[in-house]
């Protein structure tokens, strides 16, 4: 006897739990792309560009992106390049001058040829460029300096000049000076008691006894008549000029004779406080006297003859326009 056994039940049994691999699948892909939509909506721009880094960094071993590296470090096991979102395109230049990176083999080098190349170009034109700016600064340098040289040049051309002028406006003067006194009969005997000569300063007017011919009576302030004539006509060319004056008074050696509370110093300032006061009264301007002082027997006209009668005088100094800048002892010294 045969017996057929069939077992259509096990076959249906098999073929009814298929779906439930492909319904797990399904459902496991949701999940993933539902978590997929979730990361990227919580995260911000910066962990998006890492997470972006991560799975495609900079490669200079290779052309094609790796998936090496750190986590979110964006950075390859031999690359120390910054994250591919990140890396400007000259990211190789360092100061200047383009970073080198250690090569494992020949095959790296002639991977790396095309892409070093356009870097070694960039560096030298940005090299070139600098070199051209500072060329550029420097001459900008030398010609500012030649700029300025030429101004203080012309500067002190037109400061000699102006010294120049006054210089011979105060000869000129002199010289008018000189003729005011040699042509007039009553005068002609003191031209030599009338001293006149160039300082630094200025010009230099002074007016000195002589022997038996004083211009100041002995012991008195006030000038003579032959003095007081000398003078206005020393305050009537003075008085043409726009210069600032200095006068001081001067005596000898020898002791004051008057009152014991009188000494030279006090008969030198009264001499040079009488000469201001004819000054003005013959028309110089007040507002230009800068000075008025007695030197008593402290400047010597002739050192080697204290007592000398050519040491009692009064000194009138015209100042150049410039000022007295490095004055020392103007009105001692010979004429």
């Amino acid at each position: 006897m045969i017996v057929i056994r069939r077992e259509e039940a096990g076959e249906e049994g098999h073929h009814g739990g298929a779906w439930k691999i492909a319904y797990a699948d399904f459902v496991t892909a949701m999940m993933a792309f539902f978590l997929l939509m979730w990361l990227i909506n919580a995260t911000t721009d910066a962990q998006r560009r890492g997470l972006a880094d991560y799975f495609a960094p900079t490669n200079i071993l290779g052309r094609a992106a790796s998936g090496s590296g750190e986590p979110f470090g964006g950075r390859t096991m031999n690359s120390s390049r910054n994250l591919a979102g990140e890396s400007p395109p000259s990211s190789g230049l360092q100061n200047g001058l383009a970073a080198a990176p250690q090569r494992s083999s020949e095959k790296d080098d002639d991977l790396d040829t095309e892409e070093a190349a356009p870097r070694t170009t960039a560096t030298l034109r940005y090299l070139v460029s600098q070199a051209q700016l500072a060329g550029q600064s420097s001459v900008d340098q030398q010609a500012a300096a030649a700029m300025a040289g030429q101004r203080q040049s012309a500067s002190a051309e037109d400061a000699a000049a102006r010294a120049q002028a006054a210089r011979t406006t105060l000869m000129q003067a002199a010289e008018e000076i000189r003729s005011s006194v040699g042509n007039d009969p009553q005068l002609a005997d003191l031209a030599r008691q009338l001293i006149l000569d160039q300082v630094p300063e200025g010009l230099r007017i002074q007016i000195v006894d002589a022997e038996r011919q004083p211009v100041f009576a002995a012991g008195q302030a006030a000038p003579n008549g032959r003095g007081r004539a000398l003078l206005m006509r020393v305050a009537n060319v003075v008085a043409k000029l726009p210069n600032a004056v200095e006068i001081s008074g001067h005596t000898d050696s020898t002791p004051f004779r008057g009152a014991t509370d009188r000494s030279n110093w006090d008969l030198s300032s009264d001499r040079a406080g009488a000469t201001r006061r004819l000054l003005v009264e013959s028309g110089v301007n007040e507002d230009r006297v800068r000075g008025v002082a007695g030197r008593a027997d402290r400047e010597l006209l002739v050192p080697e003859r204290p007592a000398d009668a050519a040491n009692r005088r009064t000194s009138i100094l015209v100042i150049m326009p410039e000022g007295r800048a490095g004055r020392t002892g103007a009105e001692g010294g010979s004429p």
